[in-house]
């Protein structure tokens, strides 16, 4: 009961926002000609609830793609139409003007945004790691999360990653989490496989489940595309590549059975351990147990401004390059997006890493 109860009162107030937004936008056209307010409020209502809809039926993408960019008026309707409304009701006479001035603030946030979302940046990082009996003396590794490859962060968009990467020549590609937007339909029908399989790397790619493959519950079919598109996933195991360095691919937090990482430790501790983990929840784990290099995605860096500033309170690291000890971890923003193809404050990217080992003599 109490659940019920905490969901209708989401809904009415969430349906109370909405009106107030549908409001405030009707006010403001109809200051230059007349609206039909029950046509009006129809559009409006399927759009701010098109995200639901559309995940009705897979027919229904259209609303889903509607509902995506719904959530850019959510984010900052919040912050601009109550400013907008109070300065009217100060001065009712620049209701026009400031109509004008929040559309244009809606533009600026769609346009460069959008630039954001879909002009990837590569991330470089040169690291160290005192480690003896590994042959290896370098080792470039491209690490990138958060795809949610789909309607949105599509092909094309996979497209970009792939040839970036590529033109990096890495030894090793990481994929951390969130590679599909919870269903892999999209993946499947849009043929990505055959451009994720044009990845290239010495040693390989590797990926591992995020949550969002886990809201999508499609998770067999996922690793079997991803496994078919020669991306290696890694479900709570260990692996030794080049027989230089170690591996190893954990289950996402969602998955609330995962091992502990106490028992992926690696049987040689002198060789370099990598660990993939999309959430990056407490790094004093990994840096206890001995990991050398660690990678996460997950927070986006809160994707659309200020965000940011929730994300920085709740991870240690929330983004970007740390060392902690001997541990080097990285927090990346991802290449992709969740819900709407915007980014403020921070921008689609891939790392590229150079590790160099320095061997240690006992």
């Amino acid at each position: 009961m109490k659940r019920i109860g905490a969901a209708t009162l989401v809904i009415i107030l969430y349906s109370a926002i909405v009106f107030y937004f549908g409001w405030t936008v009707v006010t403001w056209l109809e200051a230059f000609f007349p609206i039909n307010h029950w046509l009006f409020g129809i559009v409006w209502a399927l759009i701010a609830y098109g995200f639901i809809i559309g995940r009705i039926n897979h027919s229904l993408r259209l609303f889903s793609i509607a509902g995506s960019y719904w959530m850019i008026i959510m984010e900052y309707g919040v912050i601009l139409f109550p400013i907008a409304t109070l300065i009217t009701w100060i001065f009712p006479g620049q209701l026009r003007t400031v109509g004008w001035i929040v559309f244009l603030l809606f533009a600026w946030i769609l346009i460069k945004g959008t630039y954001n979302a879909y002009t990837p940046v590569v991330r470089e990082l040169s690291i160290s790691m005192p480690k003896q009996n590994s042959d290896l003396t370098e080792l470039k590794v491209v690490v990138a999360s958060d795809f949610h490859l789909g309607l949105l962060s599509n092909k094309t968009h996979l497209k970009r990653f792939v040839k970036k990467a590529n033109e990096e020549k890495p030894d090793l590609v990481l994929l951390v989490g969130d590679l599909v937007d919870d269903d892999p339909i999209w993946f499947v029908k849009n043929g990505m496989s055959e451009v994720m399989k044009q990845l290239s790397s010495t040693y390989g790619v590797y990926g591992v489940l995020g949550n969002h493959e886990y809201y999508g519950k499609k998770i067999p079919l996922l690793v079997e595309e991803m496994e078919s598109s020669n991306v290696h996933m890694l479900l709570d195991e260990t692996i030794l590549l080049a027989d230089s360095f170690y591996l190893t691919g954990r289950e996402d937090l969602t998955n609330k059975e995962r091992k502990q990482l106490s028992n992926l430790v690696p049987e040689k501790r002198n060789l370099p351990w990598f660990v993939m983990d999309h959430t990056p929840s407490n790094l004093m784990i990994p840096e206890k147990e001995g990991v050398d290099f660690h990678v996460s995605g997950h927070t986006h860096r809160g994707q659309m401004w200020p965000n940011h500033l929730f994300t920085r309170k709740l991870f240690e690291l929330d983004y970007g390059y740390k060392q902690k000890g001997n541990l080097h971890a990285i927090v990346s923003s991802g290449f992709g997006f969740w819900g709407p193809p915007i980014r403020l404050g921070s921008q689609s990217e891939l790392w590229s890493v150079h590790i160099k080992f320095e061997d240690v003599k006992l």
